[in-house]
């Protein structure tokens, strides 16, 4: 068990862009927002781990199935303040930030992300996995660079590092969009304008960069399926069935 207080908090908005109600839909007869917050509970790290959400139908769902619920503000511009609205109603002293739309999540994700904390130099820290060949050139799939001792270097949808001598390189590493903040960095972050590089590539993290903020990055066990699309939540629906197959064949064998 960690030394911290560490609290997860899950901002779930009801009306994304690309995918409206993304939250609330189905996977492997749960709601998505709901595998989300077991993953967490499971690392047995966090504790609360609460949705934070403004929508009334979200909060509904949420506590009909036992998901503790964290009411912020409509006017809320992205997560990482929503994720600062609950720092004022739960005392901890390191926050992570866990989207709502990464079902297939599990609880091996989160003790790489906690252990940099053991560090007084790291105020903020991520995840990063290897990049598939195929996402390589996609824009959606953001690439990370990094100092040796994995602080964060730079953030973008480009390819980064550019091969120049055409060498067929394939290391390059993509990032993964959960973080954790010990509590001053996270209030100083969330008070911060937008960055004008955070402007640029659309990416808020850039934010924590250009403003001097420590931000780590650890190496995930492995790549997740973020669900922008129909397609994405087709793939992660089939996930999730194969993980509770494999789970059930595990329990049959032991009752054997």
């Amino acid at each position: 068990m960690s030394a911290y207080r560490i609290a997860g908090v899950i901002p779930a908005r009801l009306n994304s862009t690309r995918l409206p109600r993304k939250v609330l839909r189905e996977l492997n007869g749960r709601p998505m927002v709901e595998w989300v917050w077991r993953a967490a509970r499971a690392s047995e790290l966090i504790f609360p781990v609460v949705v934070a959400t403004d929508s009334d139908e979200v909060a509904a769902v949420c506590r009909e199935r036992g998901l503790p619920v964290a009411m912020t503000s409509a006017t809320c511009p992205s997560g990482s303040d929503r994720v600062r609205e609950v720092a004022q109603q739960i005392d901890a002293e390191i926050y992570v930030n866990i989207q709502g739309d990464e079902p297939t999540l599990t609880a091996e994700f989160f003790p790489p992300l906690v252990a940099l904390f053991d560090r007084p130099e790291v105020e903020a820290a991520t995840l990063a996995v290897r990049c598939p060949p195929e996402e390589f050139a996609d824009p959606n799939a953001v690439k990370v660079v990094t100092a040796l001792d994995g602080r964060a270097l730079y953030f973008s949808r480009a390819t980064i590092p550019f091969d120049r001598e055409k060498a067929g390189f394939t290391g390059y590493r993509k990032h993964l969009g959960i973080y954790a903040y010990r509590k001053a960095a996270l209030e100083r972050f969330a008070a911060l304008p937008p960055s004008p590089l955070e402007q640029v590539e659309r990416l808020e993290q850039l934010r924590m960069l250009e403003n001097g903020i420590g931000l780590y990055v650890a190496e995930a066990p492995g790549d997740t399926i973020g669900v922008d699309t129909e397609a994405d939540l087709l793939r992660a629906d089939a996930v999730l069935k194969e993980r509770e197959l494999a789970e059930s064949r595990i329990d049959h064998d032991k009752c054997d």
